[in-house]
């Protein structure tokens, strides 16, 4: 028997799965605000409401929803700092294989000789503990990701603006703001559109530029 159609099947399902999308941002959106002490930002996330409050003191710059890690590769929780920010960043262990036209799904520890690798579009990374960050990617109802807490595409350059190198990070089941900030949010629902062309994806036009201003006020 042949494995090999076994195997991309399935690298093509961990990349759907795990990284970020480069997909068309769509309509959806989450308002941002400017801070007036960027110092006094900090960043709380509840696994449990699958979501983001990027706070100044008590005020809410921006609530988004996110999708968190499976319960097999589970989203750390404690307390971390904002480090190694990266817009355009590609995954080191999820991408593609290409060897002239041919652009197969792959790891890169298993690029086949004469190909090389080009990771999955992450962008807008804003990482908080090794292997582990904020990205752009498909906000599923639902956990889905190895760990990687995924950001619309609409709204990551917005946390990536808001939340520089060193603001606290807490990652926790719950959080307070999940009974007033939290409820009732309207939450994505594009996650299952398809990304786009393979070509697309391994070029520079699978980072866009963010769609609009990036602050309401």
């Amino acid at each position: 028997m042949n494995c090999r159609p076994l195997l991309l099947l399935a690298a093509a399902a961990l990349l759907s799965s795990c990284a970020t999308t480069a997909r068309p941002g769509g309509s959806y959106d989450s308002p941002a605000h400017r801070p007036t002490n960027p110092q006094n930002v900090s960043v709380k996330v509840s696994l449990q409401n699958s979501m983001v409050y990027v706070m100044e003191g008590n005020r809410p710059l921006l609530v988004t929803p996110t999708c968190i890690g499976k319960p097999g590769t589970p989203t750390p929780t404690g307390h971390f700092k904002a480090y190694n920010k990266i817009a355009n960043k590609r995954s080191g262990t999820y991408g593609y294989h290409v060897s002239g036209n041919s652009i197969v799904a792959g790891t890169s520890g298993a690029t086949p000789r004469g190909a090389r690798y080009v990771g999955y579009p992450m962008a807008w990374w804003v990482e908080f503990a090794p292997g582990y960050g904020f990205h752009s990617g498909c906000v599923w109802p639902r956990p889905r990701t190895h760990g990687c807490l995924r950001l619309h595409a609409n709204v990551a350059p917005k946390f990536y603006a808001l939340v520089p190198a060193g603001t606290p990070i807490h990652i926790a089941q719950t959080q307070p703001e999940d009974a007033t900030l939290g409820r009732n949010v309207p939450r994505p629902t594009d996650y299952a559109l398809p990304d786009p062309p393979l070509p697309v994806m391994i070029s520079n036009a699978a980072f866009p530029a963010p769609r609009g201003p990036l602050f309401a006020d």
